[in-house]
């Protein structure tokens, strides 16, 4: 296999043919680490998607660490010569590493854990009983609530709702078995199948959210702004930003979590 030709996120310069070659036929920590200083960078857009969760407990060190670990465990399952890149692989990996990590810190309260999962049985259920989105007031009045309280209940959710979406797109991506090692059945052309089959339902669901929530998923998720840059772009209140960001992931998870 010519390795220049080889799409890794890019096309590799010789620098990079030297380190993936040199690793490939020695293993040695040194070819390993250099490749891994390449690729530091995927550890940190990673992260930054849970900014808003680790400002709460204040161990982005941690998180940033858990990632490396990961990246490196990638770095030496890979196998270039099957042909995909190492960055979706990779991320995979980082990713779930992160959210296990997050999950063991209990750091969400109680009662916000809570709300958050009557919100989601209340948005099934509904969901369920009239066949479509239900709207706020429907949902409010199901949860004996007013809508005030509802809109104060998804701006408070953001930080909680955006670790339950991660984990099902990761959980998702997992059982889809995503190509990249040779350490188990990766490589099966249904696992390449059910994660494209993956991408595009994450795309249907992009799409029937509204105009406002697809351009505030947008900016967080892809341009990677924060929630009062997002406020400022959009004319709109920080606060107004979370509860459309909670709203939209709840229709995002719901689609998911069926599909």
């Amino acid at each position: 296999m010519n390795l220049a030709t080889h799409e890794v996120g890019q096309e590799m310069d010789s620098r990079q043919i030297a380190q993936w070659m040199a690793y490939r036929s020695n293993r040695s920590i040194e070819a390993r680490n250099d490749i891994v200083l390449q690729y530091t960078s995927i550890v940190k857009k990673i992260v930054l998607r849970f900014r808003g969760s680790y400002n709460n407990f204040g161990q982005l060190d941690d998180m940033v660490n858990q990632g490396i670990v990961a990246l490196i465990d990638a770095v030496e399952k890979y196998d270039i010569d099957m042909g995909n890149k190492f960055e979706t692989f990779a991320s995979i990996k980082i990713r779930g590493a992160i959210i296990d990590f997050m999950r063991k810190q209990d750091w969400v309260p109680r009662t916000q854990r809570s709300l958050s999962k009557e919100l989601d049985d209340v948005y099934d259920k509904l969901y369920s009983d009239y066949g479509r989105e239900p709207t706020q007031t429907e949902i409010a009045e199901q949860m004996d609530i007013s809508v005030i309280h509802l809109e104060k209940v998804l701006e408070q959710r953001h930080n909680s709702i955006l670790l339950s979406y991660e984990e099902v797109v990761y959980e998702s991506i997992q059982k889809a078995t995503p190509l990249g090692s040779r350490d188990s059945n990766e490589y099966s052309p249904e696992g390449q199948l059910l994660y494209s089959e993956l991408r595009e339902k994450l795309g249907e669901a992009i799409e029937q959210l509204n105009e406002r929530e697809r351009q505030v998923v947008s900016l967080y998720y892809y341009e990677n702004l924060k929630l009062k840059e997002i406020a400022t772009i959009l004319a709109i209140s920080e606060s107004r930003v979370s509860q459309i960001h909670s709203a939209a992931i709840l229709k995002m998870k719901y689609k998911l979590n069926h599909y």
